[in-house]
């Protein structure tokens, strides 16, 4: 069997439904140490803080790592010079900085990469999308049929992730820390500033680091008890709905090539530093918990073992047959980016205009 056709199976209409990685970690200081999850703004009923949940047995699940942030966290791999090779290299030049668009949070969809020259081509590349034909995006921006994308300014197109990944952590104990800074010498007593005559320049002085600032009872971390554990998913049913149009060949060169990208993904070892105070490692007492496996839509589980080598040996030869989109640094256009913000350009509401002027009986919607 050719590496192009081994995991045709997993393609099929009768192929599993995922592939699973659940994985067992602990903080670098030991399964008993302190991590600090990430923090929310407040709204809609929530008061802001750490995202933490009680379920029906009254055990607390902390969110660690969001799905999003996690894309954010692997996509970016493909800019390495081992994995650079199976995606075209889009950077924006956007004034003194080149951005890639691996590091664009809304990826193909993203305002950097709308408001530049490529605005056309992706517009037109999200058209085929909603026309059932994937393969002028995976042509630009092949990631975000992996991590997906919703042109949600433009065109509406979306695609679902391929790859879902969360961190999260059982049974927590919030904690809480406080601190007190202290100026370097005593600005007022030693007559250096005036005595502040009001709040505004007391919060002056606080800000500007002249004054003793105490911060009590913020948030310390949590200590979780049961167990952090990262759940990965990479959706086959999900990846079997990409297509090219009618054409069956096309369509399974396409799955092919974005099979291998998502496999590259799936398999690379996930990100130990998370944030400030969140360094995480796999927990070595409990590697005989992990699990890869083949999920199938009877439910039952396959032990898989594919190794980030075979993977990457697989999207090589899948990216080759598909051939990989031209890799191009394009300049971000500030006169797009005003157009864009009055909403010029945009096919929901130059449709609606389309619409209204369109004599009886025509449809002004946009191609």
């Amino acid at each position: 069997m050719s590496d192009l056709t081994k995991y045709d199976h997993y393609l099929g209409d009768d192929g599993p439904a995922a592939l699973v990685i659940r994985e067992h970690l602990m903080p670098v200081e030991g399964v008993d140490g302190v991590i600090f999850p990430a923090t929310f703004a407040s709204g809609d009923g929530f008061e802001g803080g750490y995202n933490i949940d009680v379920d029906a047995s009254g055990r607390s699940v902390a969110l660690i790592d969001t799905v999003g942030s996690q894309a954010n966290r692997i996509e970016p791999l493909f800019k390495d010079s081992k994995f650079r090779h199976l995606i075209p290299q889009i950077v924006v030049q956007a004034g003194e900085r080149e951005v890639s668009i691996l590091e664009a949070g809304h990826r193909a969809g993203d305002a950097l990469v709308r408001c530049s020259s490529l605005q056309q081509e992706l517009q037109g590349a999200f058209k085929a999308v909603l026309r059932g034909d994937a393969v002028p995006l995976a042509a630009i921006a092949p990631t975000s049929l992996v991590f997906g994308v919703w042109d949600s300014r433009d065109t509406q197109a979306k695609l679902p992730r391929v790859i879902a990944s969360t961190i999260r952590a059982y049974n927590v104990r919030t904690l809480r820390r406080s601190a007190q800074f202290n100026p370097a010498t005593e600005y007022v007593s030693d007559q250096l500033l005036d005595e502040a005559a009001d709040k505004a320049t007391r919060d002056a002085y606080a800000e500007r680091g002249f004054i003793h600032v105490p911060a009590t009872g913020t948030h310390g971390g949590i200590i979780a008890d049961g167990g952090i554990r990262r759940d990965a998913t990479l959706g086959l049913a999900a990846l079997r709905l990409l297509r090219a149009g009618k054409d069956e060949a096309r369509t399974l060169a396409l799955r092919r090539y974005i099979l291998g990208l998502s496999l590259v993904a799936f398999t690379q070892s996930s990100a130990t530093y998370l944030r400030q105070g969140c360094t995480l490692v796999r927990n070595p007492d409990k590697v005989a918990e992990n699990e890869f496996v083949e999920v199938h839509p009877n439910g039952q589980r396959v032990p898989c073992k594919i190794t980030p080598e075979v993977a990457l040996d697989y999207a090589t030869a899948a990216a080759a047959a598909f051939g990989v989109g031209e890799s191009r640094t394009v300049p971000f256009e500030k006169e797009r980016a005003k157009k864009d913000v009055k909403g010029e350009g945009d096919t929901k509401k130059t449709g609606k205009k389309a619409a209204k002027k369109a004599p009886a009986g025509e449809d002004g919607n946009a191609s």
